[in-house]
């Protein structure tokens, strides 16, 4: 029988086995050391902040995976020999694989500073990650206040934890507002207010110099490039991730920032295939980045694997771009291209509409010279990725969508709708323009 081994838990990976075992009967091992069971890795704030327990992460059941011939091991690989087709662990354990899955995602993304293996310095990717929060920010009397690197996604939402137990939050931000390498400036100024509002201390165009320990070896305080010092028990780093690939350092699977692999996933090597956020497309799809650490494209690749390794050779085509993400209580979706002042493309104009609450805002991208809609930010306002992926698929004008916006809205009954007010002020704007 078949011995396809997976190495990573994670949603590429289970997704890989549970396709898989859709399709066949073939012996599936999936490698961890990260936890016993798959858990969804979003949802790790919400355990911090106390609106969930452990078990309420975790999709399935105990016993889905031996109902389902999933055989789990929880360990860590320190070599990968694809001569033998050989996984080798501590202690000169070894296993046999046929087909090689690698779907061991991401890690945080660090910068060398000084003072990084100080107790209280750590990221917020991994299962040991929240674990760590727990144990260093308890709450306010033992973490008095926390300094968080960088902005994006995951510095947001350690932004938000800490807040939750009362915590002093400073957040080091490089850029002039919040997120500018990705949205348009207007979007990263509100989020600076709306982060600012909820008592963090946003310091913008500020950076890490070092991290300075006790004679404990404890954080005690940051040094900025500016020369401030900033006292401290927790240092955050939310500098971004990268692939979780150091064990392959010296196999013959070829890397670059991550796995380097084909629109079919596969590696260099026969039978040896990556997935999820370690895996790194040789040939980018569109305006996609070669490596995408976005849990629903883990989920499709785990799917296009499957029909693969089950005979049906299968190409990862991931179709338009969407996101979504919480930043305290603004929603924030994203459909299609809707780029930042610095990636904008020559051909991109924006059209962008805000509520008076500060709180909601619209950005629409699309093509000045033939009016094509490209891509669509919201803030506050909930819409349908489905309509949104219809409307780019056929190519629509963005007046069509702004005519349109009603059809897409998902926002629940008695919310209140703005499709008239974003429609006015397109309207006015036009107007204006062409006269």
């Amino acid at each position: 029988m078949e011995h396809i081994v997976i190495l990573g838990n994670g949603i590429a990976g289970i997704t890989a086995a549970r396709h898989i075992r859709k399709l066949s009967d073939k012996k599936i091992t999936i490698i961890s050391a990260e936890a016993d069971h798959f858990f969804s890795r979003t949802a790790l704030m919400y355990i911090y902040m106390g609106h969930m327990r452990w078990p309420d992460i975790e999709p399935y059941e105990p016993w889905f995976w031996e109902k389902n011939r999933l055989e789990l091991k929880k360990a860590y690989v320190e070599t990968v020999d694809t001569n033998n087709k050989t996984l080798h662990f501590k202690g000169g354990v070894t296993i046999a694989y046929d087909k090689l899955i690698i779907a061991t995602g991401s890690v945080t993304n660090t910068f060398g500073w000084e003072g990084l293996e100080l107790n209280g310095v750590q990221g917020l990717v991994s299962k040991q990650d929240l674990e760590n929060l727990e144990k260093n920010a308890p709450n306010n009397k033992d973490c008095p206040r926390a300094v968080i690197v960088g902005g994006g996604l995951i510095g947001v939402e350690m932004a938000e934890m800490l807040r939750t137990r009362n915590i002093e939050v400073t957040m080091l931000v490089r850029e002039d507002a919040f997120w500018t390498n990705v949205l348009p400036n207007n979007e990263a100024e509100m989020l600076s207010r709306h982060i600012a509002s909820h008592g963090v201390d946003l310091q913008h165009n500020s950076e890490l110099d070092k991290i300075i320990g006790d004679k404990d070896g404890n954080v005690k305080a940051v040094i900025t490039k500016k020369g401030e010092e900033i006292p401290c028990s927790v240092v955050g780093i939310t500098t971004g991730v990268k692939p979780n690939i150091s064990f392959l350092k010296n196999s013959k699977i070829e890397t670059d920032r991550g796995v380097l692999v084909n629109r079919k996933l596969k590696t260099n090597i026969e039978g040896v295939y990556a997935i999820g956020d370690c895996a790194q497309q040789r040939e980018p799809i569109g305006n996609r980045p070669a490596i995408e650490a976005v849990w629903y494209t883990g989920r499709m690749m785990g799917e296009a694997l499957a029909q693969t390794i089950c005979g049906n050779p299968f190409e990862y085509k991931p179709g338009n771009w969407f996101n979504s993400a919480k930043f305290f209580d603004i929603e924030y979706q994203t459909y299609g291209w809707v780029f930042s002042e610095n990636r904008k493309k020559d051909y991109e104009a924006q059209f962008h509409w805000k509520c008076k609450s500060n709180l909601r805002c619209v950005t629409i991208s699309y093509n000045k010279n033939s009016n094509e809609f490209l891509g669509i930010n919201t803030f506050g306002i909930r819409m349908k990725q489905e309509v949104f992926d219809t409307w780019l698929n056929e190519k629509r004008s963005v007046d069509y969508v702004i005519q349109n916006l009603k059809q897409a809205n998902f926002d629940p009954e008695f919310f209140k709708r703005y499709e008239k007010e974003i429609l006015n002020e397109y309207s006015s704007l036009t107007e204006t323009s062409s006269s």
